[in-house]
Formats: structure tokens, C-alpha cells, sequence
């Protein structure tokens, strides 16, 4: 999964978004309220849809997964696919539509330890499996409790971009050689979470609408050791397993274990989106987004029926876009057509 905590650079790091407590609502509309539908790739879309469809076992789900797997035709005029055999349901709680984004972050490593390379990533031990808690995170960082034991996967060259890592649930490893290993969730220590950002603010470092990912690291790395103490006070320590058989190519693994897409794959709330379903998402704001992407992935701060976190990619740059991303709008979810109007609490669209 790529991020169990899905804890985000704005989400987690300043403060998660509340959970409504009210009774969704369920609204059926036309495509043609669809702000900018005609104009998305649904093609693009479509193959997205494709990577994870056969997984949904739902027989509502898993016919219209069929229809697309075996008719080449509709390749070529997706839109009709999605319009023919789905409906948009518009599906509200008493919480205000809000989209932030993820990434897959790249680490710089090496196999085996060094002076540069000496934070390392590590595999659970057994001890850890069996215990609801764990050690917290200064526990685990300032003993030897995990050393020489073998536990470790690789080491990196940066504890700030490990404590990241961390936040995002799994990432890539870049190795002298150039070659690449990606690792993914592999268990957490069963810590709450505490945010970093939220005790900076706290500490009256910074305000609240100061806090980005960057900022944060910037920080810590300007501040050395009380930087460090700071990630600490974050008690939540995950740790990893290798997934390198995913091709390098490919995104990283989402809930449902398949890769997920830049820009076409959200994480959302399975409670009121089934995992695999079509979202329309209306992203206002800085930089607008009218897209078809597919739910994917879950997240712990991702609660909500108007709750998104849009996959960015790998590295640096969509690190920079994800961090940056905390923009209202409404997202509607394509729905088999029978159970669109089985849901809906009107009858039709408006």
C-alpha cells in the first residue's frame, strides 16, 4: 500500500480535515453538469480503470469491468463507454469538498553503510508484529534495539527524507550505481501520529498558513540537532519491505495493490467510495483540474464523502506540486447505472 498513514505534506503535517458526522447524501446528475467532461483524455482514464477493475468483485462492478476488458472499440471512443454505462452521483456529508496531493518520494542510498549513508530503512522486526504498541520513534532511533540484526534494507544519506518516507508510506531508493529499489509499507509500531507542523505552530515557530512539507525540512536542516528532536516527537515509526518486483516504469502500489497512476489515481474515503470506482474531480483554485481519475488508494487523514488526495508521481517536483495542493472543489463518482439510482435520494438528475 503506498501510504498506510497517508499523511500528506499539508494534511498530516499541519492538521488532518474533520470527519463529518451527518448522513451522506446521494444525488444523481447528467454529464452534462460535468464541468470540462468533453474535453478530458478518457482514454487515459479508461486505462487507468482497466489496471484495477478486475479486482472489484462486486458483479455490478466486475460486468462493466468485462464490457471494457473485451470490447476494443470503446478504446477508441471512451467517453461513450463511461457515458453509456455509468451514472455521476454527487455524494455529500456536511463536510466542504477538499483536494490535497501525495507523491512517491526518491532517496539517495546504498546497499551497505557508510559515513554518507548511515540512516537506515528497516524491515519490521517480529517482536513488533505481535504487539498492538511498540517502542515509539525516539525509542527505536536512539538505541540499539534494531541494530545488527539484519533488518536493515538500505541506507540512506538524508534522516529528514527517511522521516518523509515514512509519512508517505513507501518511495524509491537510488543507489550509486543507478540503479533504483523501491520499498513499500511493510508495518508501524501502532503510535498515534503526532504533526510536526502542528507542534512548530505550537511552539510559535511558525503560523499555521506557513507550514508546507519544505518548510519543515528546511527547518530541521537548519537546526540540526533540535531538528531531530522535533521529527521525534512524532512517536509513529514505520517500517518497510522491498517491492522491486513493481517495474520501474510503473507507480507505486495503491490499496487495491495494483500501481497507481500520476495524475489519474486519488486516494479517498472506501466509506463512501468504492475502491476502483470512476471520480470526477472539479479542482478549483491556484492551478483547476476537471479530470477523470480512479479511487485507488485509502489514507488515514482521508475521510470524508468530498475528500480527495491526488497522486502526483515520483520525486522532487511532485513532491513540490503535492506539498503545494490544498484546494476546495467537489469530486462525483461514476456509478454502475443501477446503482446510481438505488443510491440516489432524488429521482434523475436535476
Amino acid at each position: 500500500m503506498i501510504r498506510a498513514l497517508k499523511a500528506l505534506a499539508i494534511g498530516w503535517l499541519t492538521m488532518t480535515a474533520s470527519t463529518a458526522q451527518s448522513e451522506p447524501t446521494y444525488k444523481v446528475l447528467d454529464f452534462s453538469q460535468l464541468e470540462g467532461w468533453a474535453a478530458d483524455d478518457h482514454a487515459a482514464a479508461l486505462r487507468t480503470f482497466l489496471n484495477t477493475c478486475a479486482d472489484m468483485k462486486d458483479p455490478d462492478w466486475s460486468s462493466l469491468c468485462a464490457v471494457a476488458q473485451s470490447e476494443a472499440r470503446l478504446h477508441s471512443n471512451a467517453a461513450a463507454f463511461f457515458e453509456l454505462f455509468f451514472r455521476p452521483v454527487l455524494i455529500e456529508d456536511e463536510a466542504a469538498g477538499l483536494f490535497t496531493g501525495y507523491f512517491e518520494p526518491e532517496l539517495t542510498g546504498s546497499l551497505t553503510p557508510s559515513a554518507r549513508f548511515r540512516f537506515p530503512i528497516y524491515q519490521m522486526p517480529p517482536e513488533a508484529r505481535g504487539a498492538s504498541v511498540w517502542l515509539s520513534r525516539d525509542e527505536i532511533e536512539t538505541t540499539d534495539v534494531l541494530k545488527g540484526r539484519g533488518l536493515e534494507i538500505v541506507w540512506v544519506d538524508d534522516p529528514v527524507e527517511l522521516f518523509f518516507l515514512q509519512i508517505q508510506g513507501s518511495g524509491r531508493v537510488k543507489l550509486p550505481n543507478g540503479r533504483s529499489i523501491r520499498v513499500g509499507y511493510g508495518g508501524a509500531n501502532g503510535h498515534i501520529y503526532r504533526s510536526v507542523g502542528a507542534e512548530l505552530v505550537r511552539r510559535g515557530t511558525f503560523q499555521p498558513h506557513q507550514v508546507s512539507a519544505e518548510v519543515i525540512k528546511n527547518w530541521v536542516r537548519r537546526n540540526a540537532d533540535i531538528g531531530l528532536e522535533l521529527l521525534r516527537h512524532n512517536p509513529s515509526f514505520v517500517f518497510f519491505r522491498e517491492v522491486s518486483h513493481v517495474p520501474a516504469d510503473k507507480g507505486p502500489l495503491g490499496a487495491m495493490n495494483r500501481s497507481v497512476t500520476d495524475l489519474r489515481t486519488i486516494a479517498v474515503d472506501p466509506a463512501f467510495t468504492p475502491l476502483g470506482a470512476p471520480v470526477w474531480i472539479e479542482k478549483d483554485g491556484a492551478n483547476p483540474m476537471r479530470r477523470l481519475m480512479i479511487a485507488q488508494d485509502t489514507g488515514s487523514a482521508i475521510k470524508g464523502a468530498q475528500r480527495a488526495d491526488i497522486f502526483f508521481g515520483t520525486g522532487d517536483a511532485a513532491g513540490r506540486a503535492a506539498g503545494q495542493l490544498k484546494d476546495p472543489g467537489r469530486m462525483i463518482v461514476l456509478m454502475p447505472i443501477q446503482r446510481a439510482y438505488a443510491l440516489a435520494t432524488v429521482d434523475g438528475p436535476e
